[in-house]
């Protein structure tokens, strides 16, 4: 008993602090769903009126609408480039280590420098991309002017800033495939991506079914992208749940719609989550 309470004792520090910076935040943001205030005045209890304000705003159908397109874009293409890159990573023993470190750098970046960087690189005039591009007779492209490339252009800057700590796990969970698998699949003749599909997948689903869910979620919450880069522009087509929640905080002074939108936010994604798990259960079972 009495070593139970010294632990107790030396975890309380730690309980407070995640407890109050963590879970004190969350309980006041729903309280103030349901208040009127700008922090400065007192609150004024309004109950469903911020629920009602917000499914009235018809921004709130065009932050949804683009923050799916955003997430559909990105697991297209974010998703299967970890693994891919991880596989091929797996063949390689020489500088092993500098390739690593190679594709994890994005990552060690601070985000908004890695997406200041792009935008530099995004520039219609003297940007990277479009200078590379002009060398073979192609461009100039309006990437992040235009309502058509705004999106992508978002896309390809995030699948790069998260690029390497998927392909990371990815490659340690290969690492623990049994290696007479491999051998035998390639005494039987398969090449390396029917090795890939009959062995490394069916070994790893694990480890991509828990790496779709968190890339979802991750992706359904964007924000410093759209922020830094267009300010939800040109003409609302990056406009996002998280910049739109910014917006009625930050710039009209609304807490209350902004927590209300974010209480929304939050039952939105613990329902997917839910249904997610419930949905590939067996599937990650067996």
């Amino acid at each position: 008993m009495r070593d139970d309470l010294i632990a107790v004792a030396f975890l309380l520090p730690a309980l407070f602090c995640f407890g109050y910076f963590a879970w004190w935040p969350v309980v006041k943001g729903l309280e103030l769903s349901f208040q009127q205030t700008n922090l400065v005045d007192p609150a004024e209890w309004v109950g469903l009126l911020n629920f009602r304000r917000i499914l009235d705003d018809p921004l709130v159908m065009t932050a949804v609408t683009n923050t799916a397109f955003f997430a559909g874009l990105a697991l297209l293409i974010g998703f299967p480039l970890p693994l891919a890159l991880a596989v091929q990573m797996s063949t390689v023993h020489r500088l092993a280590g500098l390739y690593r470190y190679l594709v994890y750098l994005p990552v060690m970046l601070p985000p908004v420098v890695g997406v200041l960087l792009w935008k530099l690189f995004y520039d219609p005039d003297s940007g990277v991309f479009n200078k590379a591009l002009g060398l073979v007779g192609l461009g100039p492209y309006p990437w992040l002017q235009s309502t058509d490339s705004a999106m992508l252009s978002l896309v390809l800057e995030a699948t790069w800033a998260n690029l390497g700590s998927a392909t990371l796990i990815y490659l340690a969970a290969i690492t623990r495939v049994r290696p007479e698998l491999y051998e035998a699949a390639e005494t039987d003749g398969a090449g390396i991506w029917r090795r890939v599909w009959h062995i490394t997948l069916p070994q790893l689903r694990g480890t991509v079914l828990l790496l779709l869910l968190l890339q979802l979620i991750g992706t359904l919450q964007v924000f410093t992208e759209p922020f830094v880069m267009t300010d939800g522009g040109p003409e609302n087509a990056t406009i996002t749940v998280l910049l739109l929640i910014y917006r009625y905080a930050f710039v009209e002074g609304d807490y209350g719609a902004a927590s209300a939108m974010s209480l929304m936010l939050a039952a939105a994604l613990s329902l997917l989550s839910a249904v997610y798990l419930w949905a590939t259960r067996r599937w990650s079972d067996t």
